[in-house]
């Protein structure tokens, strides 16, 4: 089997992987969790690769499809952009981080932390059938700043590291630190997760692990499935938006803790 980017052409792998793609873009437009289905679909049709590598290559194709849906929900709303352009700086910088961090630290130490944190998330939505239900116009205090760029940096840092459910806590994030909906904080979570992908493409370009070939291949499914994700969002409201959102913390609850007591 040829290894990835190199004689790409037709091939199967390309056949099940840009599906796999568009399916992955779809989810990510609304509530995260793409990379529950592309990454394990990545290793099993590349196993020859280097895991880093198919990581690194996904989030280079993931800027494309989190551009494509930041436009869909800009057209449609108004974005805190100031707001935004703060909590994306300092998450880029933490994603670059966690992209360096990759060659000194095993992902496993943070496992547990993450699967602690889902479970408050899960909980907390749940129990709270109004959380996200309603766009709080009174503006973003200075108490909240203080909170949310730090938490910001730390997703981006996650994003970098390990990945899996960065866009679930940034939703999070805005619902509960910035009083949004589960709509605008979906639309404001893509800005920020383009940054994190972004930053931790300052390492991994350089360092060489993006097979630019394939993630080529890759954008294009990237923006028709993010094309397609936003609008399903935005139809579908907030209520479509949050029983997705706690599915997908289930999924990747059910992942995680699979994963560790596999290990």
């Amino acid at each position: 089997m040829p290894l990835p980017g190199k004689n790409l052409g037709m091939t199967t792998e390309l056949y099940i992987l840009l599906p796999l793609t568009f399916v992955a873009a779809m989810l990510n437009a609304s509530v995260g969790g793409g990379g529950l289905v592309l990454i394990p679909g990545m290793l099993t049709l590349f196993p020859t690769a280097a895991p880093a590598t198919l990581f690194a290559t996904e989030k280079c194709a993931s800027v494309a499809g989190m551009a494509t849906a930041t436009l869909q929900y800009a057209r449609k709303m108004q974005l805190p952009w100031r707001l935004l352009a703060l909590i994306a700086g300092t998450a880029f910088c933490g994603a670059h981080l966690g992209a360096r961090a990759i060659a000194l630290l095993p992902n496993a130490w943070i496992k547990p932390f993450v699967v602690f944190l889902l479970v408050v998330m899960f909980f907390y939505t749940w129990y709270r059938p109004d959380f996200g239900k309603q766009d709080t116009p009174k503006p973003v205090s200075k108490k909240d700043l203080y909170r949310g760029l730090p938490i910001g940096a730390a997703i981006g840092f996650y994003e970098g590291f390990f990945g899996p459910g960065a866009g679930s806590f940034l939703i999070f994030l805005f619902v509960r630190v910035f009083h949004f909906d589960f709509m605008r904080a979906t639309a404001c979570a893509k800005v920020v997760n383009m940054a994190t992908n972004l930053g931790a493409l300052t390492y991994f370009i350089p360092a060489g692990f993006v097979l630019l070939e394939l993630a080529i291949a890759m954008m294009v499914a990237m923006v028709a499935g993010s094309f397609v994700g936003s609008h399903l969002a935005m139809k579908g409201g907030n209520l479509w938006l949050r029983r997705l959102f706690l599915i997908l913390v289930l999924s990747l609850l059910t992942k995680l803790i699979t994963d560790m007591l596999l290990a």
